[in-house]
């Protein structure tokens, strides 16, 4: 069985994208010609170690020590041998119970005790330094007391990679003048009166720095995946998503009514077997042609530290003539030579990607996201993006954010600011990672990805660490189960532009000595003695 002839494009017979069957038909011009002669750049090395058996027992046994704690404090609060400080659920007969059983004694009980390390509030633009809210818990964590100080950190936890988290320069003044013209709000969606000047500026723009004919723009970039991909898929289509891929991703795809397949994390072979039985066996039951197969996968992910393998699902997209959505929330801005994403650092045609999304939040310093491609797709999103259709627009301030920050990425304004960004950006990644892989940590993800992981396992080195650090002036995130498999939790480290060597220098030192302090050097690997240069 194979895919339908006439359902060879995104949309049925409403899109001319040049991929599967149309890609192979379509007169070879000039600018294909020079496409093929491109070679991709060469991908980063990975770096993934296996767990440490000794860590792996320990973990599995602190879970364990968790879990028999938790039933017997469960117990005493349900007697009133100790005192509650949660909602109690009525028992009351034939309602089901809001709360799910294993999540909410997880919470009481796991999470609770390390909610100080979690969700920490703070008083400041997320830059190079960061003012952290200081919160005092007199109850075990259940509730905290704000005394009212503030404490300055180094920031390793934003994802400000570009470093445009601002409150002042050129940037910030043409945002203040977009609200004396625009005012700071819509109130209407894109199609009513929602729908300004601003906004098309944006969308050109962003279409002309990613390469493509037409772009989308959303307010919210979680909602730019869960809304939009229920418009590209429906029952009869066949989604493939990286076992990795994002919330946001896996709620669009449940949201479609497509069958969902799950492929290994960056696994090729993997993938093109589920391809070749996708395209063999056809749909359930009946055994029809799939609609449409879309390939679903994130340039960088964001608990990995990985870059995905973009030649080669091209490759496999053009074989089994599948289609191709990327989502670059962590790339766009990060990666490549020009800060054109993941693409970009691959030295690849945007035209082979079916669907380019990406979010404003993070290189950009604002909100929102976008999805790009060919303008019939765009088109009819435009129609069926229950984003566009139904929620507020994106406000004119955050608009002009995006517009003036893609400006000097893109060095037409800055005189060469937004390529210095990028340098120092990638300067920064490549020193911070060696360092911690010298120190003796397990560092996960590519080399040159601003995302780095540093391998944890045990629950209670997540509050030692960030404790640890905060403590001595460095802020960072910890993530453990259910964000991360069981056995894997980890501290994440977000490199930025802002970041100097000396702040880099700073960091390291802390993060040293908190790795002999809590046993954290793992790695089994040979550590270099080579002075690393920044």
């Amino acid at each position: 069985m194979g895919l339908k002839e006439e359902d060879t494009t995104i949309l049925d017979k409403t899109s001319n994208c040049c991929n599967g069957v149309a890609h192979s038909e379509t007169p070879k011009n000039e600018s294909n010609a020079k496409h093929e002669e491109r070679k991709p750049r060469v991908r980063g090395k990975d770096y993934f170690e296996e767990t440490p058996l000794l860590m792996a027992l320990s973990t599995y046994l602190s879970y364990v020590i968790l879990g028999i704690f938790g039933h017997i404090r469960d117990f005493m609060r349900s007697t009133g041998l100790e005192e509650t400080h949660m909602s109690t659920e009525l028992d009351r007969k034939g309602y089901v119970p809001l709360y799910q059983s294993f999540e909410s004694f997880y919470t009481r009980n796991v999470y609770r005790r390390i909610r100080d390390c979690l969700n920490q509030p703070i008083c400041s633009v997320p830059g190079a330094v960061i003012d952290l809210v200081d919160r005092v818990s007199h109850d075990n964590n259940w509730t905290f007391v704000m005394p009212g100080t503030v404490t300055k950190a180094i920031n390793m936890g934003s994802y400000n990679y570009l470093g445009f988290a601002e409150n002042s320069g050129p940037v910030v003044d043409e945002v203040q003048r977009s609200i004396e013209r625009y005012g700071s709000g819509t109130c209407s969606s894109r199609h009513e009166l929602g729908t300004l000047a601003i906004h098309q500026e944006l969308e050109e723009l962003m279409a002309r720095f990613l390469g493509v004919e037409a772009c989308l723009t959303v307010g919210m970039g979680f909602a730019t995946n869960s809304t939009n991909i229920p418009g590209l898929a429906q029952k009869g289509c066949l989604l493939l998503s990286d076992e990795l891929n994002h919330a946001s991703l896996i709620l669009g795809c449940r949201l479609s009514g497509a069958t969902i397949r799950v492929f290994k994390h960056n696994n090729m072979k993997d993938l093109e077997r589920k391809l070749r039985d996708a395209i063999v066996e056809g749909q359930p039951r009946t055994h029809r042609p799939w609609k449409k197969i879309i390939i679903i996968v994130e340039g960088v992910y964001s608990m990995e530290g990985s870059i995905v393998m973009l030649p080669e699902i091209i490759a496999l997209k053009k074989k089994y003539r599948a289609y191709v959505y990327l989502d670059e929330a962590h790339s766009v801005g990060a990666l490549g030579p020009k800060g054109r994403g993941v693409v970009d650092y691959f030295g690849l045609d945007p035209r082979d990607i079916d669907l380019l999304m990406g979010t404003f939040t993070k290189s950009f310093g604002a909100a929102g996201g976008y999805i790009a491609g060919s303008k019939a797709v765009i088109d009819h999103l435009r129609a069926q993006s229950h984003s566009f259709c139904y929620a507020a627009s994106m406000t004119a301030p955050v608009a002009q954010q995006i517009i003036s920050t893609c400006r000097v990425i893109m060095g037409e304004t800055g005189d060469g600011e937004g390529q210095r960004r990028i340098e120092r950006l990638a300067r920064n990644t490549h020193y911070f990672r060696r360092r911690l892989q010298q120190m003796g940590f397990i560092i996960y993800g590519n080399e040159d990805s601003p995302v780095v992981p540093l391998m944890l396992y045990l629950p209670s080195k997540i509050a030692g660490l960030v404790r640890y650090l905060m403590k001595r002036g460095v802020a960072t995130v910890g993530v453990g189960f259910p964000a991360t498999p069981l056995l894997e939790a980890r501290a994440r480290f977000c490199m930025s532009a802002s970041h100097t060597k000396e702040m880099l220098d700073q960091a390291l030192s802390v993060i040293d000595k908190a790795g002999d302090y809590l046993y954290l050097k793992l790695s089994r690997k040979k550590r270099s003695t080579e002075e690393i240069v920044y």
